[in-house]
């Protein structure tokens, strides 16, 4: 089932009405696929580090793939919090929360097969998650801000429960 805000806060300093929560929802939910999306996790030292990835949307979850050798999987078994940005069609959407492996669905469509445990192959993979076999990381939001880049304008953040 797709998410529903608990709070809706206007962001926007040019007298814009808040955006909807349903605009970023209709336009994720209409494709499995996320284009243009960064993920920035946070290193030991406290630095910040940034990486493009390929994700999906199901039911109001992001999930992505990484191998466990690569700096964003390392990162994100010493640190789970993380961001993903995203560039939608006519909206930009930054999500804060936490991406942690196990208990992920498979998506129907996409041509992966479980191999052992958690682990993942498939025939292709974003080329940042580096070689086979992946994990499949289940991002949860609890923080989404929006800013419109077509009519109707605006800068909302909502906010979803934990």
């Amino acid at each position: 089932p797709e998410r529903t805000p608990i709070e809706t806060k206007n962001r926007d300093i040019y007298g814009h009405q808040a955006l909807p929560w349903s605009r970023p929802q209709a336009i994720l939910s209409s494709s499995i696929f996320i284009k243009d999306t960064i993920l920035s996790t946070v290193r030991p030292d406290g630095r910040p580090h940034a990486t493009g990835i390929g994700a999906i949307w199901l039911d109001g979850e992001i999930y992505f793939t990484s191998g466990p050798a690569t700096r964003k999987s390392r990162k994100l078994a010493h640190n789970p919090a993380c961001t993903i940005t995203a560039r939608l069609s006519g909206i930009d959407l930054m999500f804060e929360g936490d991406a942690r492996t196990g208990g992920c669905p498979l998506p129907s469509g996409w041509q992966a097969r479980l191999i052992e445990g958690d682990a993942i192959t498939a025939p292709y993979s974003a080329p940042s998650a580096g070689p086979p076999p992946w994990r499949l990381y289940r991002f949860s939001f609890h923080t989404v801000v929006g800013n419109a880049t077509a009519e109707p304008h605006g800068a909302t953040r909502w906010r979803f429960e934990r």
